[in-house]
């Protein structure tokens, strides 16, 4: 009996935590912030200030996306490609920079079902923060990790052996 209670309780409270973030929930959310929404459920654009925000939504499969286009990829030097790649472990922090179809985004992907409000409202800002943050600080929020945090050199260097496979 004593079993059947405990069980009963962790099953109780992890339901009590679950999110069941929704189609319906991120459109009402986008409506709210956005200056402009377009599309429809399950894939949104829309303007903050005068950034582009896009959302798409898999429901099938969980998962969640908010992008924003920031520039062509070809028009990116390598040493502000190299700065991304070192903000995306340091100073972007829930938001990624990436690169698809010749555009460079700031991206943030999370499985839908679990997000809570003020997670997405989170993203939302990252993801705006990264775009216009692009090029100076490459920063999503006022967090950073606090090693190598530098664009201009490698704090922490790796032998490049360290890097290659070893043979069997």
């Amino acid at each position: 009996m004593k079993n059947v209670f405990v069980l009963f309780i962790v099953l109780v409270s992890s339901f009590s935590f679950s999110q069941n973030m929704n189609n319906e929930k991120l459109q009402e959310i986008y409506a709210s912030v956005g200056d402009s929404i377009q599309g429809k459920l399950g894939a949104w654009q829309f303007q903050v200030k005068d950034v582009t925000l896009i959302s798409l939504t898999d429901t099938q499969h969980n998962r969640m996306r908010i992008i924003s286009p920031i520039a062509e990829s070809k028009d990116i030097t390598d040493d502000l490609l190299k700065a991304a790649m070192v903000a995306n472990f340091h100073t972007a922090l829930d938001v990624k920079y990436a690169i698809t179809n010749g555009v460079l985004w700031s991206v943030y992907t999370h499985p839908l079902k679990e997000l809570s409000e003020d997670q997405v409202r989170d993203a939302l800002s990252q993801v705006y923060k990264a775009n216009v943050n692009f090029g100076s600080t490459f920063t999503s929020t006022a967090l950073t990790f606090p090693a190598g945090t530098s664009t201009d050199k490698e704090t922490v260097k790796k032998p490049k052996s360290s890097l290659k496979k070893k043979k069997a």
